[in-house]
């Protein structure tokens, strides 16, 4: 039989993961394209031919989504395989002819040669990225060497971001990183944690493990691990707790949990973290559950009280999340800000296309920095509003990377276990099975 013909649609991460590991050597597969979305400027590139192998010596071209119809027409494709969340492109693809597949864990996850804890999370903004850094904390002192894992964000050059390892701040600088990529990045770093990232996660966990005896995965939007854990943490959030079922695919990972997090139980009402519990319950009745809080602290209160103030969000939490706001304004509204500033009326145009493509974004300014152009379209954005102070609850040291311009006073947030026993008492059990 001729070779199945295949697209693989996908926002930059899980689409080259699984080509690397399910298709790269199949010779009853040829790839003809993948598809990009979600993230700017990320298509008309090509995945390179050091990352496609020998059976594809002019790489692959990423198109853009939209033009699916015209490249299953064109290069008769016979099955589209989905890599991230939004399977209502089904529809689509089947109205074609092809077939449309998704590619499960046993396909995709890697076997690492040390134990593995994962944090997933069951939609972007749960509060993942805090979790995996207080385990990879916890796990430090225990004595434990430990490397953090983190789910793909290759915006750039693919063929330099094959296998990234960060340990210092100027290590980001010399990758050329992105905002996003910096918002995961810096607090790990900011807290002495060893990162490894990229696009090749065969190589990048070779490479990892090299230096630990314990992996953290940190999981990216609500998708499951590229690795197989030994230990499974899913975090819900008690903000949205509805969103436990019903979201691809984060609904599959909260069945997959070993231990459930219902997270920012601090924020929510107590009715809020009842449904949201009742909501993880229905989905997974299973799965020991705890509860964490994420307590927001802004570095110099002071200097927000009684003052005009622009709060600058992490970027995905706003977007991709459905959040309309998110730490930072409630971190400025309970420091008794006089007014916070709309940063809309002084946005940059590459800023306005991101409020008018998601229009549920509150009075706060998303930590949008994909490209130059749209971290330059931050700062002036900052800089052409009516406020006297920014307060900034996006993980980047933004006064860093934007340069002098208005104050900024930073809003961080850290996980706190809440039960007794909580988080820490599965991790330490976890850890006592190790050393045997």
């Amino acid at each position: 039989m001729p070779p199945e013909r295949i697209v693989l649609l996908g926002a930059a991460g899980r689409e080259f993961h699984n080509f690397n590991v399910v298709y790269r050597d199949d010779p009853a597969a040829v790839v003809v394209a993948f598809t990009a979305t979600q993230i700017p400027g990320i298509a008309r590139r090509r995945y390179p031919p050091s990352l496609a192998g020998p059976r594809y010596p002019a790489g692959i071209p990423i198109a853009e989504e939209g033009a699916l119809e015209d490249i299953c027409r064109r290069e008769q494709v016979t099955r589209v395989v989905f890599a991230y969340s939004d399977v209502t492109l089904a529809a689509r693809v089947l109205a074609l002819g092809a077939d449309f597949a998704l590619l499960g864990p046993a396909r995709t996850m890697l076997r690492a040669v040390i134990p593995v804890v994962a944090v997933s999370a069951v939609r972007t903004g749960c509060g993942k990225s805090p979790i995996a850094r207080w385990l990879a904390g916890r796990l430090r002192a225990a004595g434990r060497r430990v490397a953090v894992v983190r789910h793909p964000m290759p915006y750039g050059d693919l063929a330099l971001q094959r296998s990234q390892r960060f340990a210092a701040p100027a290590d980001l600088d010399a990758a050329r990183c992105t905002v996003e990529e910096r918002e995961e990045y810096e607090p790990h770093l900011a807290a002495g944690h060893l990162v490894f990232a990229g696009v090749d996660y065969a190589e990048i966990l070779a490479r990892a493990a090299a230096e630990a005896d314990v992996l953290v995965w940190d999981g990216g939007n609500n998708d499951f691990p590229f690795v197989r854990p030994d230990l499974h943490v899913v975090v819900a959030d008690a903000l949205r707790p509805e969103d436990a079922s019903g979201y691809h695919p984060g609904e599959a990972v909260l069945r997959m949990a070993d231990v459930v997090v219902v997270n920012k139980v601090n924020a929510a009402t107590a009715t809020g973290v009842g449904r949201a519990i009742e909501a993880v319950r229905r989905v997974n009745a299973g799965a020991p559950l705890v509860r964490g809080a994420l307590p927001v602290k802004l570095d110099e209160p002071g200097r927000v009280r009684g003052r005009r103030v622009l709060v600058v969000e992490d970027g995905p939490t706003l977007t991709h999340g459905g959040m309309p706001y998110g730490a930072g304004f409630v971190a400025a509204t309970a420091a008794g800000a006089a007014a916070i500033v709309d940063p809309r009326p002084a946005a940059a145009p590459a800023l306005r296309e991101v409020f008018a493509q998601y229009p549920h974004i509150g009075r706060v300014l998303p930590a949008i920095g994909y490209s130059p152009t749209q971290v330059g379209a931050l700062r002036r954005t900052i800089e052409m509003s009516d406020a006297d102070v920014v307060v900034a609850a996006t993980p980047v040291d933004l006064a860093r990377l934007l340069g002098p311009g208005k104050p900024i006073v930073r809003a961080r947030y850290e996980f706190e276990d809440v039960d007794e026993p909580g988080l820490a008492a599965h991790v330490d059990r976890w850890l006592e099975g190790l050393n045997g």
